[in-house]
């Protein structure tokens, strides 16, 4: 305790004397580094980096004033999407195909730091930063995602909050949509002077409403309630200090309320109306609140060396309320053959004037609380070897992290649409476990520079402790009579080495190999931990007005991980891991970005981009697996849930006081099991196409009108296939609002 005690002391006491040494500077520090491109450090900035990795600015997010981070993402090549709830409330993305179940396949960060709710020991995103309060993005592939951990097969995803401004500054956003649509992004702050030391403070919220666009037969909401807040302070050196230096300290606080299900339709349901819900689903209720504390002193000690420590913890709970069987037997089980359990079917339907048997419905409280907290400091140094120029990063990173279930059934019977709760289980009768993690990460890393040469050579080292605490289903005091333990521990070294070489001032070729790792999760004392060795290849070209970049990659998988959440289905027990072995994941990313105005001669810019994702997969072996996407799986089968083909095309207009743009994005069929060849007909996520435009005008000096309009030919498509049933995209969706800023 007295070292971490330290490590906060120490650098307000350097502050605090260099403020006294330069107190007559009144210039505010440029120390904050919130929106900066974090991963590389090569003199010649993103375009000599070794690896994919894209960069969404503020501009960007802001133009597009999308909420749903996978409308967001479907700009960058080489995410797999998998939508579930048309709103994007919990995603499921990968990266080069490495699985997109609850995002539990790659690291996401906010601000630099691990946000899933427990990175280690629960990765399975239930929790994920709204992204209407998001400021930017970083999506790093290739070799520089071992600096990120523990994921680094597909990748990581760092996002950026909104920084506290250089300048005193307020803006607003608020607009109106279908379904009783309601979105409000504001914040205000700025940076001044308090004598020896600059100071800053921002505050922030972010509000979303819908009564949601899917239709109980019985009537009811189907939408969701979130509210989020983030509270920023920051103190400064002035400009010019010998040493400049800040430390930030940020509170983040988000509640939501989602009436969602996981409960959706038979293909026949589906096909006569995909917005339906079933009555048996009224009831179901996600409910959430997390917590954010962060503490970051930075300093740049000399010209080359500078330093910085990130103190952080985490907190979520939450409590998934839905329909988990009916007459003992699995939704999924009733969806797939309504006419075998056609009694089942009929207490899912509960139509009018039906009186189903007492405690026939089996709803589960899925609680679950999640804490996670961590130190971590990074030192980055330039120097020379001659020729050579060298940025040297180091970081060490200490985490902990936690998932307590405590769960427990309600029972319910259907009466006349109604449901009327027919009895209660005892806490903890259901799942009564703790799952935890703890690891010390280091991360070594030289970036060189060599004339027309740029390489990276890199090493990641993870010691990694797990623990899964069973206490059993008859013990809810946890008294530790029926009390099972399984440890995991393990230490992982994945080094990278990458390189890009500069043909002309336009032209680059890249290329780099670097090792993918995954945990184990707690529960699974004999499983094997996820590795592979990984290839890219490509090149990049820009002027200054197009640039064009295509990367291959290839993932030999010597062990693919497949882990059993409640969203997977299939009647494994959640939290245990399987082994698919090896397994080969391929594929081409190409994005394309030009302004046509250059060949039109127009006094306004014509932005437009392609960008394109080919993925293909193949087992190397066959097994059987208890895990529900596999399977009985045989040699050459594809991985389930990745799209062959995803295309986004977008055309722009943009002068210096209004602008509009047109997506269009195509994802091709997809399979729900392991197999090959043609996807049987209940196995199959049809292909779709969606488009959305968007328009803004400044009418007044800081006041924007904005209109958008998301699917706006309406396009009917199978969102999701798990756990059980078929549940819809968002339809055509219209929004209309207006920006303000002082």
């Amino acid at each position: 305790m007295l070292r971490k005690l330290a490590l906060f002391t120490a650098p307000i006491a350097l502050m605090s004397a260099q403020a006294n040494a330069d107190d007559d500077n009144l210039e505010l520090a440029a120390l904050d580094g919130v929106d900066q491109i974090t991963v590389f450090a090569s003199a010649g900035g993103l375009k000599e980096v070794p690896g994919a990795i894209t960069y969404i600015d503020a501009d960007d997010i802001a133009k597009q004033s999308y909420t749903d981070i996978l409308r967001t993402l479907r700009r960058v090549p080489g995410v797999n999407i998998q939508e579930e709830d048309g709103y994007g409330l919990r995603p499921n993305i990968g990266l080069r195909g490495s699985g997109s179940d609850r995002s539990a396949r790659i690291t996401i960060m906010e601000d630099g730091v691990p946000i899933s709710p427990a990175p280690y020991a629960g990765p399975a995103a239930y929790y994920f930063p709204y992204a209407g309060r998001i400021n930017s993005i970083e999506i790093t592939k290739g070799t520089g995602a071992i600096k990120y951990g523990p994921r680094t097969t597909g990748g990581a995803i760092n996002l950026f909050s909104t920084p506290i401004p250089e300048d005193w500054s307020a803006n607003a956003q608020f607009l109106l949509g279908s379904d009783d649509g309601r979105r409000l992004h504001a914040y205000a702050g700025g940076r001044g002077d308090l004598g020896a030391l600059d100071g800053g403070i921002l505050i922030e919220t972010f509000q979303q409403s819908t009564d949601g666009f899917k239709e109980i037969d019985a009537g009811g909401d189907t939408g969701f309630d979130v509210s989020d807040y983030v509270i920023k302070a920051g103190l400064y050196t002035k400009d010019g200090a010998s040493v400049p230096q800040s430390l930030e300290f940020k509170f983040q606080r988000s509640d939501e309320t989602s009436d969602e299900t996981y409960l959706g339709l038979t293909r026949s349901d589906f096909s006569e109306n995909p917005y339906r819900r079933y009555n048996a689903s009224q009831e179901d209720q996600f409910n959430s609140d997390h917590e954010t504390f962060q503490i970051t002193y930075k300093a740049d000690l000399t010209d080359d060396l500078s330093f910085s420590v990130n103190a952080y913890r985490t907190e979520f709970s939450r409590d998934w309320f839905k329909l988990e069987k009916v007459l003992g037997t699995s939704l999924s089980t009733v969806l797939n053959d309504p006419t075998t359990y056609s009694v089942e079917f009929a207490n899912l339907v509960a139509a009018p004037g039906f009186v189903g048997a007492a405690d026939a419905l089996e709803i589960r409280h899925n609680a679950r609380d999640y804490v996670a907290k961590g130190l971590q400091g990074t030192i980055t140094y330039k120097t020379n070897t001659g020729a050579i120029s060298h940025n040297l990063e180091g970081s060490l990173r200490w985490h902990e992290d936690e998932v307590d279930r405590f769960q427990n059934f309600e029972y319910f019977q259907g009466n006349d649409t109604d449901l009327l709760r027919t009895s209660v289980g005892d806490l903890g009768t259901d799942s009564n476990r703790i799952e935890s993690g703890e690891a010390l990460a280091i991360f070594v890393q030289d970036n060189i520079d060599w004339g027309r040469l740029h390489a990276t050579i890199g090493v990641r080292i993870e010691d990694i402790d797990l623990t899964r605490l069973d206490y059993g289903k008859s013990d809810p005091n946890r008294t530790g009579t029926s009390l099972s333990t399984r440890e995991n521990s393990l230490t992982a070294v994945t080094p990278a080495f990458g390189v890009v070489y500069d043909v002309t001032e336009q032209l680059s070729i890249l290329g780099g190999v670097y090792r993918g790792f995954a945990p184990p999760s707690p529960g699974n004392s004999n499983s094997s931990e996820e590795e592979s060795t990984n290839w890219e290849a490509g090149l990049r070209w820009e002027n200054a007005a197009a640039s064009f970049e295509a990367i291959g990659f290839f993932n030999d998988y010597q062990n693919l991980l497949g882990t059993c959440t409640a969203s997977t289905g299939g009647g494994c027990v959640i939290g245990d891991q399987f082994d698919g072995g090896e397994v080969d994941v391929y594929g081409l990313e190409i994005v394309s970005i030009v302004d046509a105005a250059q060949w039109l001669n127009t006094a306004f810019a014509i932005p437009l981009s392609a960008t394109y994702t080919l993925t293909q997969s193949e087992f190397k072996t066959s097994f059987s697996s208890g895990y529900g996407p596999w399977g009985s799986v045989s040699e050459g089968d594809e991985l389930p849930f990745v799209a062959d083909h995803q295309l986004l095309l977008t055309a722009g207009i943009e002068d210096s006081k209004w602008g509009g743009e047109i997506a269009m994005f195509y994802q091709s069929e997809r399979r729900t099991t392991a197999g090959q060849g043609s996807i049987a007909f209940n196995d199959s996520l049809d292909a779709h196409t969606v488009f959305d435009v968007s328009a803004y005008i400044q009418v007044i000096e800081n006041v924007k009108i904005r209109g958008k309009v998301e699917n706006i030919f309406d396009e009917e498509y199978i969102a999701s296939h798990q756990p059980a049933g078929l549940r819809p995209g968002l339809p055509r969706t219209f929004w209309v609002g207006v920006d303000l800023s002082l």
